[in-house]
């Protein structure tokens, strides 16, 4: 069977009678699952079943609950979920094209997929196509909740397999995944049948285009495609080739122009020196090249030169409407040539891994109004000139902001609020959720005293069978994470514990390590710095950047990149952004390990009680 196919449109149909689901970039599949095998097959009749192991093996740990509802099939769209509006193509694409088992192994542990199913096309071996695309709906949830598996998206969940939310007014969802960059929406016709293999007009998509400026430099007669190119580091980079959605006098005035005062080379190519601009629209950049892109219009005041590769980027992650951005030119790191709109960019792409860490946090940003260079303050109270989406909590005499969505965060971003602390319980809870030790070496030039640090604390909670996490810190040290249950262990219950643990190794190493609060009696010794971690205390949150030379992020790692040869100046705002794409995040299921070890702190301390 083929799957049914969409048919583009500019707008979506609003009248009754229409579901409204969110489009996301990835592989559109078949979920075809039979006793004893389970198979993942393209719109093309392609097998992807070796290139996503995690899909096939979440559906066998499902085999016994799933068994009476065998043989099915589902249609869905494989994605790398970033949010719950927007997933990354590139990452699913760059998997398709792996063909060695241990690399794609590799690849599936650290940027492990999602199957988003939208239609149930068997059940039990009854074939539901000739059914009601609302029948369908009612049985696919139907299905997913006797199953345990979540009915919308959720790319924090380990359920593999998820459903899509539904719809029956298109304004909302639009407006949530256009805030995120989503690639669309599709409107689905409640009464029709599956259509398989037909481009139907049952099923309407609607792109969310981004429009990128791009300089001309190149056409080519035997294919009518023009060729786009962005600065990167001084050099003309081609991006983009383009030939759709010129209207024809369009197309011949530039075909012209490239005649007229170009040079014409081998193989039907014309070469022009880079003077015309355009708008191309396209729904995304996979690391080469503009996707699906269309002329959009001429650009006739920009000057080449504006079209750069840092430009590009911020085009394509286009920032909330209710965000309102000031001076996006403005030098922010001066030192490494990061605008406001480089910082703008980094938060637009990092929310999704920032965001659980500041969810339900009172927070205290640092702000540099005149970027790194100039004077910097601390915020905890929400200024009154705050937009209204910006959530706020009393505590205390403070108002403090929680930030809770990717659009307080981009408004804080336009503020230059650069870093952002949090404490170590939830608001409104009087508990730590998570163990926190600061390892900080005596200066930048000894931070393999943190890395020595960390490794013991690593050999200490494998011992004791902890799930610990680790990140930079952004500037000289490293920090130790051990998430904890919410609400179950008091900070004087944890204080014992860290205490134990930092003298512990201070014993092991007393002329590489100390507790000692004061600097003058440290020398040159790594400070555990265990006191920290306490009510009303604060520590940077896993990829805030931090207001040093550089860009620097507090970045989480991997255990095997803590050796000798970790350098914590590589992970700058680019970097960590290119890290996501292609190493995934280390701390991607960070709350998973909350209950473990609780359960092994627990036993720890009843034994440290005791003696």
């Amino acid at each position: 069977m083929k799957p049914m196919r969409l048919t583009s449109v500019e707008e979506l149909p609003k009248e009754p009678g229409w579901l409204y689901e969110v489009k996301y970039d990835g592989f559109r599949c078949l979920l075809v699952w039979e006793k004893n095998n389970v198979q993942l097959l393209t719109r093309m009749g392609k097998s992807l079943t070796a290139q996503f192991p995690e899909i096939i093996d979440f559906c066998r740990s499902l085999e016994t609950d799933v068994s009476p509802f065998l043989p099915l099939t589902m249609d869905g769209e494989l994605v790398y979920l970033v949010s719950t509006y927007k997933s990354e193509f590139s990452i699913v694409q760059r998997r398709s094209r792996m063909k060695s088992s241990d690399v794609v192994t590799d690849h599936a542990r650290r940027l492990s997929c999602h199957l988003v199913v939208f239609d149930l096309l068997q059940l039990s071996g009854e074939q539901l196509t000739g059914q009601s695309l609302e029948m369908r709906k009612q049985r696919l949830n139907r299905f997913l909740e006797k199953m345990a598996l979540p009915e919308t998206p959720d790319y924090e969940s380990p359920s593999l397999i998820q459903g899509i939310e539904s719809a029956n007014e298109p304004a909302l969802l639009w407006e949530q995944a256009d805030a995120e960059n989503g690639e669309g929406l599709i409107a689905k016709k409640k009464t029709g049948v599956y259509e398989a293999g037909t481009r139907s007009k049952s099923w309407l998509k609607k792109k969310n285009w981004r429009v990128v400026t791009v300089v001309l430099t190149e056409y080519d007669e035997t294919n009518n495609y023009f060729q786009g190119n962005v600065l990167l580091n001084g050099d003309w980079t081609p991006v983009v080739h383009v030939r759709h959605g010129f209207k024809e006098e369009e197309e011949t005035s530039l075909v012209k122009m490239f005649r007229q005062n170009g040079v014409k080379e081998p193989a039907g190519k014309w070469l022009l020196p880079p003077s015309i601009c355009i708008g191309v629209a396209c729904i995304d950049f996979d690391g080469k090249h503009l996707r699906e892109p269309r002329f959009h219009s001429f650009h006739l005041d920009k000057s080449p030169e504006e079209c750069t590769w840092k430009t590009m980027n911020y085009q394509l992650g286009s920032v909330p409407q209710r965000v309102k951005v000031t001076k996006p030119d403005k030098p922010v790191w001066a030192d490494a040539s990061l605008t406001k709109a480089d910082y703008l960019v980094f938060l637009q792409r990092a929310a999704p891994y920032l965001l659980p860490h500041l969810k339900d946090r009172l927070l205290t940003v640092i702000r540099y109004p005149h970027g790194t260079d100039g004077e910097h303050f601390y915020q905890k109270h929400v200024p009154d000139y705050a937009p209204e989406f910006v959530e706020t909590r009393m505590d205390g005499d403070t108002e403090f902001i929680m930030c809770n969505s990717r659009e307080t965060l981009l408004w804080l971003g336009n503020q230059l609020a650069l870093e952002f602390h949090t404490p170590f319980q939830p608001a409104g809870c009087e508990y730590p959720s998570e163990i926190v030790l600061d390892l900080d070496p005596p200066s930048a030039s000894e931070f393999n005293l943190a890395v020595d640090a960390a490794l013991r604390l690593k050999a200490v909670f494998d011992e004791l069978n902890f799930k610990p996490f680790v990140k930079t810190s952004g500037r000289k040290g490293l920090q130790v994470y051990l998430p904890l249950p919410a609400e179950r262990f008091t900070y004087a219950e944890t204080r014992q514990f860290t205490s134990f643990v930092c003298q512990f190794l201070c014993e092991q190493a007393p002329d590489r390590f100390t507790t000692e609060r004061l600097k003058k009696n440290r020398g040159n010794r790594l400070y555990l710095d265990y006191l920290q971690h306490e009510e009303g205390k604060t520590i940077i949150a896993p990829y805030s950047p931090r207001g040093t030379e550089g860009g620097l992020v507090a970045t989480p790692l991997y255990w095997n990149e803590v050796s000798e040869t970790l350098d914590p100046r590589r992970f700058h705002l680019y970097a960590v952004l290119d890290r996501l794409t292609y190493e995934g995040d280390p701390f991607r299921f960070y709350r998973e390990t909350a209950a473990e070890n609780g359960a092994m702190l627990e036993a720890v301390l009843a034994k440290l009680t005791t003696g």
